[in-house]
């Protein structure tokens, strides 16, 4: 029996993410997926959205067919 799993190589976050510190953030989503860890990604409001910033993900959990990361942002993208 397999299990199903999803790849991601961008982090999006539909306004559902949770800050901790000035730059960390968690998100959880459903389902099992993986992301690359220590590895520079771009940070999304809505897939199909313009960046908002770049992160690296420190930490991935999985349980109960849910996926949690936790994030660093690194950079913040601005209209200003």
């Amino acid at each position: 029996m397999g299990m199903p799993m999803e790849l991601n190589t961008m982090i999006v976050t539909k306004g559902k993410e949770t800050r901790h510190e000035e730059n960390l953030f968690s998100l959880k989503k459903k389902g099992y997926r993986l992301y690359p860890i220590d590895i520079p990604l771009s940070v999304h409001k809505v897939r199909d959205g313009d960046p908002t910033g770049t992160a690296v993900i420190e930490k991935v959990e999985w349980e109960s067919e849910e996926t949690t990361i936790t994030y660093r942002l690194i950079s913040l993208n601005t209209t200003n």
